[in-house]
């Protein structure tokens, strides 16, 4: 049971170790408080991304969260008495899409922190989940020479055994997986997935369909759909994704990841012949793709059936009839492994202990 206290912050705490407190509570969200416990505003996992979205430094106080918020996607003044019975606590759960409502004292301290996870048993994470498992492996041969490359080995699980662990501990148990290149293997190796405490079923690609193809082959989903590369490991919290995907009311989200590039050389910007500025040694900040998606199912009929097609075509597509494309950066641990020197990191990184086996 996590403690009130562990919700709690003052103004001037810096947003990194608010971002540390709500990891340490588990349910994405903090309360900000006066030293009196009156409640100055909520900040939740997604206030904390759209931040880092719009460059803010974590090292400021929380209260530039608080205060930056123009068009708040949640209702944030919503509190209620700490006697308020709990159907009444989830109808306005329900009514408002919110899973914590403060609730105060009769002097309008915060008194206690209702959890949806505390008044409903939590279910399994509501999406249909596809992990892209067909791809050749080219950047890593000679190792995907005989092996395809989700079958290979970080410690004693293969890359495909952590992703399905993680999706697992995520609160999803029933996994589509997309093969082509030497699909028995990975058929073979897992089964039906019951040995993995999940259920798995093939999409087999008779022709390679790209990031997206796999989709085309499968009946409509009735829930989001959640997309993973098949070389992407990464503690990213797919709750707070799907949160985030419905605060936003997106028609697909991705997960996109901080990529800075050092510069190691001085810039310099012209205009024709005429010199404007001079930039030593500069460094851009870019946000990549990070390989999970989220798509709503309407999205679904807009892939072609047994053709090729990527998920950039789709997100493309997306963009250009105007649909709502949404981006979920991720501040948790995130590897693509694309070649030899990122699979080696992973390894390390499961040394380490930065990377869960």
């Amino acid at each position: 049971m996590v403690s009130l206290e562990q919700f709690l912050v003052s103004p001037d705490t810096p947003i990194r170790e608010v971002v540390s407190r709500i990891d340490h509570n588990g349910e994405g969200i903090a309360l900000v408080v006066d030293p009196e416990r009156r409640l100055l505003g909520t900040v939740t996992d997604g206030d904390i991304r759209r931040a880092i979205l719009s460059g803010t430094d974590l090292n400021l106080p929380i209260q530039t969260v608080v205060a930056q918020r123009t068009a708040p996607v949640r209702p944030q003044g919503l509190t209620v008495p700490v006697d308020t019975p709990a159907p009444e606590i989830i109808r306005l759960m329900n009514q408002f899409s919110i899973r914590h409502i403060p609730l105060l004292d009769n002097k309008g301290r915060i008194a206690d922190l209702a959890l949806l996870s505390n008044l409903i048993k939590q279910t399994d994470l509501p999406v249909t989940t596809v992990v892209m498992a067909g791809g050749y492996g080219t950047r890593l041969r000679p190792l995907t020479h005989k092996v395809p490359k989700p079958l290979l080995p970080v410690g004693k699980r293969s890359i495909l055994e952590l992703i399905i662990r993680q999706l697992k501990k995520a609160g999803i148990r029933d996994i589509n997986i997309s093969t082509h290149y030497k699909a028995e293997k990975i058929t073979k190796h897992f089964g039906n997935g019951k040995a993995f405490g999940v259920d798995l079923h093939y999409i087999n690609e008779n022709q390679p369909l790209g990031t997206a193809g796999a989709l085309g082959l499968m009946a409509p989903s009735s829930k989001p759909i959640l997309v993973i590369n098949g070389d992407v490991l990464s503690k990213v919290n797919l709750r707070a994704m799907l949160d985030f995907h419905q605060e936003h009311k997106a028609d697909l989200t991705v997960a996109v990841q901080k990529y800075d590039v050092q510069v190691s050389y001085g810039v310099i910007e012209t205009k024709g012949f005429l010199v404007e500025k001079l930039t030593e040694k500069p460094n851009y900040l870019y946000f990549i793709n990070a390989g999970i998606y989220l798509l709503e199912p309407s999205i679904h009929s807009l892939i072609p059936k047994k053709q090729h097609f990527d998920m950039t075509d789709l997100i493309q597509k997306l963009l250009d009839t105007k649909r709502r494309v949404v981006s979920f950066p991720i501040r948790e641990y995130w590897l693509d492994l694309g070649n030899h020197a990122d699979y080696q990191k992973a390894r390390n990184d499961l040394a380490n202990g930065e990377l869960e086996s």
